[in-house]
C-alpha cells in the first residue's frame, strides 16, 4: 500500500508539508466534497486566511461567503468557531493530544486521526468512506457501514493495520487507494496489488460491498421566495437564524407551503408580508427550481413584488447583494435576474 501511494499519490497542496492548519482545513473541506471540487476552495481559504489566527479574526459572514457553493454550511461555522478556540485557548497552535482535538467543534475521530497521524506521527487510523469501502471488500466485512456499530468495527481493523507503519503515509495511502483504485463503481481490480488477498474479488462480490442500510425517504419542501422591488434600487435579504438547513445564510423573504403554490392560492396566503401589493405579485419561474439535499428536495418558486413598501430598516442596496453569503438557490437567482 505504501509503495502504491509513493507511485500514485496526487500532488495536493496540503501534502507539501505537515502543517496542522492546512491538513485540518483540507479535511473539513473534503468532507462530503470531491477533491477536484474542494481544491479551489482550499486555495482561496489559504490565500485569504494564511493562518488559523487570521481565520479566527474574520467575520462569520466573510467565512460563509468564501464557503459559498460547497454546501453543508455547518462545516464552515464549526471551522470558524474552532479557529477562535485554537487561537484563544491554544495560542494559535493545534493541540497534539488526540482527545483535546476531538473536543473541538467539527473535529470528530476521523479528522483528529488525520491531524495527529500526518502532523504528529501518532498511530491513529482514519476511517472515511474510502477506507470503509476498502476494508469491507478486502476482508469481506458485511456489516452495514452506516449502522450504529460499524465505526468501531472498522476503526479496530484499521488500527491493527496501522501498527508499525509511518501513520501519516499509511492513512493517506488508504484514502488515496480508495479514491483512485478501489472506487465505488468499476474499481480497477485487474491492476490492484491487493487482488490476490481481496475477499470480495476472490468471491466475485465487489459490487455487493460495502453494505449500506436502506435509504431514508426523501422529504419534499416547497419554498416561495418574495423579491420586493421598486424602492430606489433596494430589496430585502434576511438571515436564516432557525436551526434548519442553510443556517446563518441570507435569502429573500420566504413563505413555505405544504405543496407547490398556485398563483391564485398564493396571493391569498395569510403568511404573505403586509408590505407587498398582492395584485402586483407575479411568478418569475414557471417551473419550480429543484435543489437536492441529502434527505430533502427543495422546490423553489420566486415571486416578484413590484411597488413593495417594506420597512426602511429591512432594505439593502441591490448592488450590495454579492457581498452576502447565500445558498445555491439564491445565488442562481441573483445571477439570472440581476446580472
Amino acid at each position: 500500500m505504501l509503495r502504491w501511494f509513493e507511485e500514485n499519490q496526487r500532488p495536493f497542496p496540503w501534502r507539501k508539508n505537515n502543517d496542522p492548519y492546512g491538513v485540518w482545513l483540507s479535511e473539513i473541506i473534503l468532507q462530503q466534497t470531491r477533491a477536484a471540487q474542494g481544491l479551489p476552495y482550499f486555495e482561496r481559504f489559504m490565500a485569504t486566511f494564511p493562518t488559523v489566527r487570521q481565520l479566527a479574526e474574520a467575520s462569520e459572514d466573510r467565512v460563509l461567503k468564501l464557503w459559498e457553493g460547497l454546501g453543508y454550511y455547518s462545516r464552515a461555522r464549526n471551522l470558524h468557531a474552532t479557529a477562535k478556540i485554537i487561537t484563544d485557548k491554544y495560542d494559535g497552535k493545534f493541540p497534539k493530544d488526540f482527545n483535546h482535538l476531538k473536543s473541538l467543534k467539527g473535529i470528530g475521530d476521523y479528522t483528529a486521526s488525520a491531524i495527529v497521524s500526518i502532523c504528529f506521527d501518532q498511530e491513529q487510523a482514519v476511517v472515511d468512506g474510502n477506507v470503509y469501502r476498502m476494508l469491507s471488500r478486502i476482508f469481506g466485512i458485511d456489516q452495514p457501514i452506516d449502522s450504529s456499530g460499524s465505526y468501531k468495527i472498522f476503526k479496530e481493523k484499521a488500527q491493527q493495520l496501522i501498527k508499525g507503519t509511518p501513520p501519516g503515509d499509511f492513512n493517506q495511502a488508504m484514502m488515496e487507494f480508495g479514491a483512485l483504485q478501489c472506487k465505488p463503481q468499476s474499481p480497477d481490480c485487474g491492476s490492484c496489488p491487493l487482488s490476490d488477498s481481496c475477499w470480495a474479488f476472490q468471491h466475485q462480490k465487489i459490487t455487493r460491498l460495502p453494505v449500506k442500510l436502506p435509504k431514508k425517504a426523501t422529504k419534499n419542501r416547497y419554498f416561495n421566495y418574495i423579491i420586493p422591488l421598486g424602492v430606489s434600487d433596494q430589496t430585502i435579504l434576511v438571515q436564516r437564524t432557525q436551526k434548519d438547513i442553510w443556517q446563518k445564510l441570507y435569502e429573500f423573504p420566504l413563505v413555505e407551503t405544504s405543496e407547490l403554490a398556485q398563483t391564485k392560492q398564493f396571493i391569498n396566503n395569510s403568511n404573505l408580508p403586509v408590505w407587498i401589493d398582492r395584485k402586483q405579485l407575479y411568478l418569475y419561474n414557471e417551473k419550480p427550481w429543484i435543489h437536492k439535499l441529502t434527505h430533502q428536495h427543495i422546490h423553489a418558486y420566486f415571486w416578484i413584488a413590484p411597488k413593495a413598501n417594506p420597512p426602511q430598516k429591512l432594505l439593502v442596496p441591490i448592488d450590495s447583494l454579492p457581498e452576502f453569503p447565500v445558498h445555491r438557490l439564491i445565488e442562481r437567482f441573483l445571477h439570472k435576474f440581476f446580472d
